[in-house]
């Protein structure tokens, strides 16, 4: 008995050691990764972040963290005094860069759910991966164009077209590309945070509903299952003439067709 006793607690104290050495061995491959990497501070979000919470009671919520220059997403607030009188428009998760982009003024905040389907038109939701979609800073309510690259079996196979124009943004669900940050003993938003707690990693990625004629509806949806979608921001009033089919031989010249 006292020497089954024995080896049981002998097993534990392998496991603990075992454990032990693999995680110091992963948080060193982390700091490998970074070495070498300019960096630079953002603000991520350590905790969840209800829809319309105040910037200003963020300070417990998010935490500062180092990342490569090239993952840092556009719209990345540095410093809370940035978003200043603001509110959540979004629920926001842990794990995501801050981004002034999912911040509103109060009486700005929209209805949950995103932006109404306008009379007319039918909502498709199609999955982007965060570069795809302006680098993650899509939000309900903007406008849009869609251009489509296609790889086909027939001549021009590879080209490029704004295949569709202002489309507009009713929801957007998913996270961006942002950084691991521990699920315990986060730092408040003055400490930063260790290098091998900044590894860039990949989350989910957007879903992005939108708004758009039927007969429009169906080369997106086309476009999505052949091809590759990417979004171009297009305030209202943009223009859209001037854009061509893109294949490899015109792609090295600057001629401009018609739409």
């Amino acid at each position: 008995m006292r020497s089954r006793m024995i080896a049981g607690a002998a097993a534990v104290v392998l496991a603990v050691v075992g454990t032990v050495l693999i995680v110091g061995y992963a948080r060193g491959a982390d700091a490998r990764a970074t070495a070498g990497q300019q960096l630079v501070q953002v603000l991520v979000v350590s905790a969840v972040v209800p829809r319309g919470t105040p910037a200003d009671q963020l300070g417990n919520l998010v935490a500062v963290t180092s990342v490569p220059v090239d993952v840092a997403v556009t719209g990345a607030v540095t410093k809370l005094d940035q978003i200043t009188g603001t509110v959540a428009d979004v629920d926001l998760q842990p794990g995501e860069q801050l981004l002034s982009s999912r911040f509103v003024r109060p009486d700005a905040l929209t209805t949950q759910g995103g932006t109404p389907l306008p009379a007319g038109l039918v909502a498709v939701t199609v999955p982007l991966d965060p570069t795809r979609a302006l680098g993650g800073a899509v939000a309900a309510g903007d406008r849009v164009g869609v251009l489509v690259s296609y790889d086909l079996d027939t001549q021009p196979a590879r080209q490029t077209h704004l295949q569709l124009n202002s489309l507009l943004v009713t929801a957007v669900q998913g996270s961006v590309l942002t950084n691991s940050v521990p699920a315990t003993g986060t730092a408040p938003a003055s400490t930063p945070v260790s290098a091998a707690a900044a590894t860039p990693v990949q989350t989910n990625g957007l879903l992005v509903t939108l708004a758009l004629p039927a007969a429009d509806a169906e080369q997106l949806v086309f476009g999505a299952e052949f091809g590759k979608l990417w979004l171009a921001e297009e305030p209202k009033g943009t223009p859209s003439t001037g854009t061509r089919v893109v294949t490899p031989e015109k792609a090295l010249t600057p001629e401009r067709g018609t739409p």
